[in-house]
This record gives structure tokens, C-alpha cells and sequence, in this order.
């Protein structure tokens, strides 16, 4: 009981919301009045599953009340409430890794910052825009304990216990001085009407106004309390698409998301036959700060028929997919559908598959700037799909976009399919860390040169475990340029020839280099540099990197092949060197420039650093 400090996350983020630094304050009605239906949701799910409850006369609705005299807004629900734990847990400290992860990326730049915070849901604190001081009245369903947090948004917040009727929440704000606006009652119904008109329970505005009675100099006035329904009350996916705006589907979005963004798109849907249910999602248009946290929360709100079951199951929608927001709405499960049951329920596989097919089939319709938008904030988690949605693999595969060797931007595998030769049927790609080294690597040269195009995969984690098990897209086979050969102009014969007449400089450079590489050869794909390295793709170590990088686990070394380039002047000289330290010295350094070219590190540095400035003070 009493005082506590905030924790320091919430610290940072108050100061943001007292500085005013969120250009749209109005939101702030909005957030705590879906906050509200969030409350009402939960107890009307207790209210009729629950016999301790089921006796009880009630109807969720929220209360908004203007006291102009008192320079007060006040925001009440009969729902769920909290109790001293709840208001700890999600008023004075920050559980959810959102807001974590939203924390972490605050620069100090006052400007930067306001930006970042439209793309966290801002819930509660956004309060702090237009208050001075905050009281939060709350009583627990079921419990006998009242209790109010104050804050005037500070370093502080007290708890203490008081007595409340009936459970549910009262948000008591104390309007700056300079906020007056939301005193008045055109206003704050403009707002309510304008965010929240879709709430699925009646939000009733209580005002003051004034009224004459009798006339002339006996005309005297005096002050009524009125109270009037200022929303639709409907829940929005359950009416025909026909009867709302594209400004309908975008407020929900933003209430039920808590985003100051609109969505890149949205998709509604209602299925009637053996299995009935509504669909309705968004993809937002700014990836949510927990996409890649284990502990993400889940967007997606399950309905059965309008009673709300649950907002924190990660089974609705498969985990790729959990960028989505939105409502699952179904007319056949049972209102007391455990979570057990959900997991293995026969409706809900048929929902979630449905569901997914209607997602990307959205996504593949998004058209120039979104299109490239949804890449840049998803291609990672779709990648994610190519690998654990087989059913969906082969329409993962037209959404999900890569790097070129030879175009600009991203482009598809039907883009490369469409300029690639139809007879061989081979799709080549490259993989690794750094999208420089990759583009830079003496492995690209006999593709440049023969203009292939060649794939570049610079998310190494990601693409180095996916794509060796896409295997063929549309007939096509997928290559990795590091374990075939390169293209070349030379005959066999050529070939054989130069093999023989460099085959005691392989020979020497294997002696001299020893365990450091597995094999040395007479390259086909240089054009340019003197040498470079391969990894063998036969060697058994080669196959398990794939399942020591999913198992999070450090990669395997995988034995080095050098290949020179027989065409090189450095090569054709090295051929005449008889000095055995020269050698050596040479040797070493076309091994460790070949590593450096793929982003590998030479075996000793301080050596490579030594015979680089030993040749360079000869060559001067």
C-alpha cells in the first residue's frame, strides 16, 4: 500500500506523454475507452460462463462524464476491474515486451521519439497528454477489496484501499489547465464518435446544462444533469460490408491495435455453411516492436458468437503470421472453450486455415509502395512461413522477395524466372552475413561475366537454414553459386590442359598450406581476382550447419577449398617463385585474401598483417 516509484521504462515514457510529444492528444479518449470495452469483454465472458456470476442483473456499458466545474473528465465500465497486483503489473510496471522493446529504442531526439510512439500501442499513459493528475477507482469481479491508484504522472503513483460498490473501473482525470477543450461536450462527443462508434457497448455521455424556467424577470436558470448514448453500439465485423467506410474499417483498427498509423490493408470476411464465422483482419502498416520476442502478444481477439473469448492465444493464426490484427468471430464453438480445447479443436483448424488463405491472398494483391512497404516490415517473418507452412509454401514463395546481383530493389522468383534461361531452369543464389561482401565476392565474377543473375541472401540466419529446403520453385532449381561449378567459356579440353600445366603449383600450394584447406584447385570462375574460397558442399559437416544454426547453436568449421585463377598475374608468377619463404609467404596470403573476400577471418591476423607488409616492402 501507499507510495511507489514507477519503474523506470514508465519513468521515460510519462515524461514523453507529460511533454506532449504525441501531435494527436484526442487519441487519449480512445485508448482508455477501448481499454474499457477490453474490461467489459472479460466479465461479460465470466458474466456467462461462470455461475458465481451468472446470477447477476447486468449489461456492460462505459460512462464518460464532463464536470466543467471541477475541470474533470471521468471514464467509468462495470467490467472486469483489477485488483492491487493488477494495478501494479499494468500501471506501474511494463509486463508486456512491446513496450520493453518500444523503450529500448528511444533515441532522446524529442522528435524521433513522437514518431516511435504511434507505433507502440500507447494505452494508458497517453492519459498523461492532457492530465494533471490521475485517480483510478477499481474494484476485482469477485473480490471484496476497493482500490485507488493516484498519479499526477511523475516518478510516483500510491495505492490505497477504498470501498466501490459494484467491480469495474473509474479513470478520474484532472485536466490541465490549458486542455479545456475536452470540457466541452460537441467535442468530446466528435471524438468518441469519430474512434470509438463501433465499440460493441453503449459508451453514454453524462453533461451539464443549462435550462430556463419561467419568463421575464422571474426567468431563472439552473443546471441539469443529462445523460445521452453518443455511439452505435455495433460490433463493426457483424454488419454487411456494404453499410461501411473504408474511415469505419480504419478507426477500428485503430482502437483495436491502440495505432496512430492506418493499416497497409484490411480483410473482411463472413462464412456461412457447415462452419459459421466472421473474419475480420488488418495488417498493419509498421511492424509491431515484438515480432521477433519470443513473448510476443498475439493481435488477433477470438468472439464467439460477440462474447469475447480470449486476446492471448497464439494458436488463432500460425506464428508467421503474428504481425495480423484483428477478430475471430464464430458461431459454432462453445462459450466456454478452453484453451486446451482450442488447441485441438476440429471449427477452429478449419478458421485458421481459411483465415490464412484469405491473409495472403490479400498480401499478394497490395500493389507498388505497399507492396515494397509490407517487404520491408515482413519478407523476414515470411521466410518463416516457407519453412513450417507447407500447405501455404508455394504462394509464400510468389510473396517473399530477394536481392539481385543485376536489379534494382527487390525482386521476386517469377521476376527472375522471367529473365533467366528457360532451358536450364536454375534459380542462383548466394548466401550470407554482410549484402557488401556478397555483392563484392570473386565468386559473382564468371555469373557477371556470362550475365546470370544471381540472388544475394544477406539475412544469413534466416536464409541459410530456409531456402537449401525450398528446393524447387515452379520447376526451377534452387542453386547455391558456393557448391557448383561456375559458368565458363573454356572447352574440356582447355580445361584439361590448364589443369595440367598448373598441377605442380597446386600440388606445392596444398603441401604449403597443409590442414588450412581440404583441396586446392584450377578455378573456372575468377575473372578478376587472383583466388578464392568455397565451402565443400560433400563434406557431412557441410549438411549439419544448417541444423546447428536452428538449433541456435554455434556453426561447425566446414573445410575450405582454394581455387586460383590461373589467368591472374599473381598466379603465373607465383608459378616461377623458388624462394621457399616467398612461397609461403604468397601462399598464405592468397588463402587469407580469398577469406576476407567471402567475410571469413584469416586463421592468424597478426601473420597476414606481417606477410602483407613483408611482399609489400619488396614490391617497393
Amino acid at each position: 500500500m501507499g507510495k511507489h516509484q514507477f519503474q523506470t521504462e514508465i519513468g521515460q515514457l510519462l515524461k514523453l506523454m507529460t511533454h506532449s510529444l504525441y501531435s494527436n492528444k484526442e487519441i487519449f479518449l480512445r485508448e482508455l475507452i477501448s481499454n474499457a470495452s477490453d474490461a467489459i469483454d472479460k466479465f461479460n465472458y465470466l458474466h456467462l460462463t461462470d455461475e458465481k456470476f451468472k446470477e447477476e442483473e447486468w449489461s456492460g456499458k462505459i460512462n464518460v462524464k464532463i464536470d466543467k466545474e471541477d475541470n474533470s473528465l471521468t471514464i467509468g465500465d462495470n467490467g472486469i476491474g483489477m485488483n492491487e497486483e493488477d494495478l501494479m503489473e499494468n500501471l506501474g510496471t511494463i509486463a508486456k515486451s512491446g513496450t520493453k522493446a518500444f523503450i529500448e529504442q528511444l533515441t532522446g531526439d524529442a522528435k524521433k521519439d513522437s514518431n516511435l510512439i504511434g507505433q507502440f500501442g500507447v494505452g494508458f499513459y497517453s492519459v498523461f497528454m492532457v492530465a494533471d493528475h490521475v485517480d483510478v477507482i477499481t474494484k476485482k469481479a469477485g473480490e471484496e477489496q476497493a482500490y485507488k491508484f493516484s498519479t499526477d504522472g511523475t516518478g510516483e503513483y500510491e495505492i490505497n484501499p477504498v470501498t466501490k460498490e459494484a467491480h469495474g473501473t473509474v479513470i478520474y482525470i484532472k485536466l490541465k489547465e490549458d486542455e479545456k477543450e475536452f470540457l466541452d461536450k460537441w467535442r468530446v462527443e466528435e471524438v468518441i464518435k469519430k474512434y470509438s462508434n463501433h465499440i460493441a457497448y453503449p459508451i453514454i455521455l453524462n453533461y451539464e446544462e443549462v435550462e430556463y424556467e419561467g419568463e421575464g424577470d422571474d426567468k431563472k436558470e439552473k443546471k441539469v444533469w443529462k445523460s445521452e448514448q453518443v455511439n452505435a453500439a455495433t460490433a463493426l465485423w457483424t454488419l454487411p460490408k456494404s453499410e461501411l467506410t473504408k474511415e469505419d474499417y480504419i478507426e477500428f483498427y485503430k482502437t483495436i491495435a491502440h495505432d496512430s498509423e492506418e493499416p497497409l490493408t484490411y480483410i473482411h470476411n463472413k462464412v456461412e455453411g457447415a462452419t459459421e464465422f466472421t473474419t475480420l483482419f488488418y495488417i498493419p502498416r509498421t511492424a509491431p516492436m515484438d515480432l521477433y520476442r519470443a513473448d510476443y502478444q498475439p493481435g488477433v481477439k477470438l468472439y464467439v458468437k460477440r462474447v469475447f473469448i480470449t486476446d492471448d492465444d497464439k494458436e488463432l493464426l500460425p506464428p508467421y503470421l503474428r504481425f495480423v490484427r484483428g477478430i475471430i468471430d464464430s458461431e459454432d464453438l462453445p462459450l466456454n472453450v478452453s484453451r486446451e480445447i482450442l488447441q485441438e479443436n476440429r471449427i477452429l483448424a478449419n478458421i485458421k486455415q481459411h483465415s490464412v488463405k484469405k491473409i495472403l491472398e490479400a498480401i499478394k494483391k497490395l500493389e507498388g509502395e505497399d507492396f515494397d512497404r509490407f517487404v520491408s516490415q515482413y519478407n523476414r517473418v515470411i521466410k518463416e512461413g516457407i519453412y513450417t507452412d507447407f500447405t501455404n509454401k508455394e504462394t509464400l514463395l510468389e510473396i517473399v522477395r530477394y536481392k539481385s546481383s543485376s536489379e534494382e530493389g527487390m525482386v521476386s522468383f517469377d521476376d527472375y524466372i522471367s529473365r533467366a534461361d528457360s532451358e536450364k531452369k536454375e534459380i542462383y543464389y548466394i548466401i550470407g552475413e554482410d549484402e557488401k561482401v556478397l555483392r563484392n565476392s570473386p565468386l559473382l565474377e564468371a555469373y557477371k561475366k556470362a550475365n546470370i543473375e544471381v540472388l544475394i541472401m544477406d539475412d544469413y540466419e534466416v536464409d541459410s537454414i530456409v531456402t537449401p529446403m525450398i528446393g524447387e520453385y515452379k520447376g526451377w532449381t534452387l542453386k547455391d553459386i558456393t557448391t557448383i561449378e561456375a559458368p565458363d567459356s573454356k572447352t574440356e579440353e582447355e580445361k584439361k590442359e590448364i589443369e595440367e600445366e598448373f598441377k605442380p603449383l597446386v600440388e606445392k600450394l596444398k603441401k604449403t598450406l597443409g590442414d588450412e584447406v581440404k583441396e586446392v584447385k584450377i578455378s573456372t570462375r575468377l575473372t578478376e581476382s587472383p583466388s578464392c574460397v568455397i565451402k565443400d558442399s560433400s563434406d557431412p559437416m557441410a549438411s549439419m550447419a544448417a541444423m546447428f544454426a536452428q538449433m541456435g547453436q554455434e556453426m561447425p568449421e566446414i573445410p575450405l577449398i582454394l581455387e586460383i585463377n590461373p589467368d591472374h598475374e599473381m598466379v603465373k608468377k607465383l608459378e616461377k617463385v623458388e624462394d621457399k619463404t616467398l612461397f609461403e609467404d604468397m601462399a598464405h596470403v592468397l588463402l587469407d585474401t580469398a577469406k576476407l573476400s567471402e567475410g571469413l577471418e584469416p586463421k592468424d591476423k597478426t601473420a597476414f598483417a606481417h606477410r602483407i607488409a613483408k611482399l609489400a616492402a619488396k614490391a617497393l
